[in-house]
């Protein structure tokens, strides 16, 4: 169960956010929004450490990518910044892709669109 856990979810498409947030909300989750890397990097700086279970980031987002805002946020001098789960959702599903969100420091790839039972499973793996 994911009850419970306190979620960043960052994507700039309004309707997969409402679609994930949907999802979310309806497994017990908390959820925290942010519309681009550089607000996602923002509110997790800004937050106590261990406050975020999860992150869930889309790649192709304005202002800062999903990739730089992980190796931002892997860098942050903070007890959480290194093992803070770190969930790439993206169109783009293509093994170099995958490649690319775990050299990041992404722990798993999730491909659009989304399903409540991948998504479910992935955060359970995450917690």
């Amino acid at each position: 169960s994911i009850e419970g856990m306190k979620i960043l979810l960052v994507e700039d498409n309004s309707l997969n956010m409402e679609i994930a947030e949907f999802f979310l909300n309806d497994m017990g989750a908390q959820v925290v929004k942010a519309w681009n890397g550089m607000q996602a990097l923002g509110i997790f700086a800004a937050s106590e450490p261990g406050d975020f279970d999860c992150i869930l980031m889309d790649i192709m987002l304005p202002v800062m990518d999903g990739l730089e805002a992980t190796r931002q946020i892997r860098s942050l001098d903070r007890p959480d910044a290194k093992t803070v789960c770190i969930l790439a959702i993206t169109a783009n599903a293509f093994s170099d892709d995958i490649m690319r969100s775990k050299q990041a420091g992404m722990n798993a790839h999730l491909s659009k669109p989304l399903t409540e039972d991948a998504l479910k499973e992935a955060l359970v793996a995450c917690n």
